[in-house]
């Protein structure tokens, strides 16, 4: 680290303002996981002035002199630099935005979260209708307050995946839907149709052993994290301290494994994160498409492979004999790999997923251009997917009301979901390159290979780059939607013929 005195001074502020946020985080997750639904006013105004205290933290005016001073500073290193860069832009962020509006904004998170989980219970858009109106007037409230304003939402883009808009994604998303959509028809109207009555009866408590063998395989340090349970599943946390949800059905246990090895994918992300810099960006994730790539990764190319069910099927079957007595192992296969049309985004295979996200993408353009008013979201949402899915939602809860993003004001995340799937299938055929062997790895059970590769080629790099940076530094080709649309084909076409 640099001998520059406030250099030092910033960066121990940085790492104090990460213990924070990590306290921040670890209340996100009780509020998910443990909170009692009557104590649910009281969490939100105690959340408010937990926000309140972090932001006068973070937005005190010696941090501001500090960075001014670095800024012309001639001693610094290019990672020094990166660490000054973000921290500002982060500053600028926090002091342009007033007390009161992180107060406001807090609160209407912690409601709008549980209005949403009444409303989807209860099938009532119009319930919740007035908390989604209310955090698009705080997203734009709060670009306004950045002078964004007038492009509100590529703001909002570039809040998750620094670097991105709308135009970038644009170009990316419309050769990806071009061959997407005929791809997914000629797989979803083959005669060869995965067999799924067999998965009923698989108890909880078993799911839950073998999912934790598998996840401790794969590099989970369980030392430092902790699986719960949740409606929706998601990790967060720290590096330190990572919190991690599934959930269980026991007619549908592919969905508890599959989402517990899409939130590990986040975890050792999180957990392979240079521990000593967090808090800066050296530590931090890269953007939530880089978070996404990891995730999309561990559970799809890899979770999906004929390698790793070679490896996992004796044990799964040892746990679920009964429940798999007369499946073979290609109908196991199969299923693990089934496509078909889902109204629910969370259910979807990898084939149909990204057709999900890029409708949401469109809504949320639609809503920060204007042309697009929160009254008219689900017949809007139910005409778009009737457009690419050829099915009407039945209602509220299988459209408009089945994701709980944007009932925590996360406008501008959806994207980075797609652009995760983007970045996983280039990410897998580089890591191809250097290990083609790869799949005969995962059938012994050994997954350390990919994990030490990601971690040399994206762990390490924290924040030192944007999304297109990282993809052209990690795999050597500019980011494209090419990888993705060949690693779909190489799967798929041969299982559904």
């Amino acid at each position: 680290m640099s001998n520059h005195p406030t250099y030092q001074k910033l960066f121990q502020e940085l790492r104090r303002q990460d213990k924070l946020a990590a306290i921040e985080g670890i209340l996100g997750w009780d509020h998910q996981v443990n909170l009692p639904r009557g104590s649910v006013e009281f969490r939100a105004e105690t959340s408010a002035v937990y926000s309140e205290l972090v932001h006068r933290e973070s937005s005190r005016p010696e941090i501001g002199e500090w960075l001014a001073e670095l800024a012309e500073a001639k001693d610094l290193s290019d990672d020094e630099r990166c660490v000054v860069a973000d921290a500002a832009k982060d500053y600028a962020l926090k002091t342009k935005l007033p007390a009161d509006f992180i107060n406001r904004q807090s609160i209407a998170q912690n409601k709008g979260y549980h209005a949403w989980v009444d409303a989807r219970a209860q099938n009532d858009f119009a319930a919740y209708a007035p908390h989604l109106e209310n955090h698009i007037a705080l997203c734009r409230e709060m670009a306004g307050y950045m002078g964004r304003e007038a492009d509100a939402y590529d703001f909002l883009v570039d809040l998750y995946d620094p670097g991105m808009n709308c135009e970038k994604i644009d170009k990316l998303f419309t050769p990806l839907k071009a061959e997407l959509v005929p791809l997914v028809e000629s797989i979803v109207n083959s005669p060869v149709k995965p067999d799924m009555t067999f998965l009923k009866g698989f108890p909880e408590d078993k799911q839950e052993v073998f999912l934790n063998e598998v996840v401790l395989a794969l590099g989970l340090d369980m030392s430092r994290a902790k699986i719960d349970r949740s409606i929706h599943p998601f990790c967060g946390g720290h590096t330190c301290d990572t919190r991690l949800t599934t959930r269980y059905d026991e007619n549908n246990p592919l969905d508890s494994l599959s989402s517990v090895i899409h939130e590990s994918g986040h975890a050792l992300y999180q957990q392979g994160l240079p521990e000593d810099l967090t808090g800066t960006a050296l530590g931090e994730p890269a953007g939530m498409a880089a978070h996404e790539s990891q995730s999309r990764t561990w559970e799809n190319q890899i979770s999906r492979s004929r390698g790793f069910w070679e490896y996992w099927e004796p044990k799964y079957r040892k746990l679920f004999g009964e429940q798999l007595t007369g499946v073979s192992s290609e109908q196991l296969y199969l299923a693990i790999n089934r496509v078909a049309l889902t109204p629910i985004r969370v259910d979807a295979d990898e084939v149909t997923y990204n057709l999900h996200i890029m409708l949401r993408y469109q809504l949320e353009k639609e809503l920060f251009s204007g042309d697009l008013k929160v009254k008219d979201l689900p017949e809007r949402w139910n005409v778009l997917f009737e457009e690419s899915f050829g099915y009407r939602p039945k209602d509220d809860s299988e459209g408009v009301l089945q994701d709980v993003h944007w009932s925590e004001g996360m406008f501008g995340y959806f994207p980075s979901y797609c652009l995760g799937n983007l970045l996983s299938a280039q990410l897998w055929y580089a890591l191809l390159k250097d290990h083609p062997n790869i799949e005969a790895l995962f059938a012994k059970g050994d997954f350390s290979t990919v994990l030490k590769w990601m971690r040399t080629h994206v762990h390490c790099h924290g924040k030192r780059y944007q999304t297109e940076q990282l993809c052209e530094i990690a795999t050597g080709e500019a980011f494209t939607h090419r990888y993705l649309i060949r690693y779909l084909k190489e799967r798929y076409l041969p299982l559904y013929r």
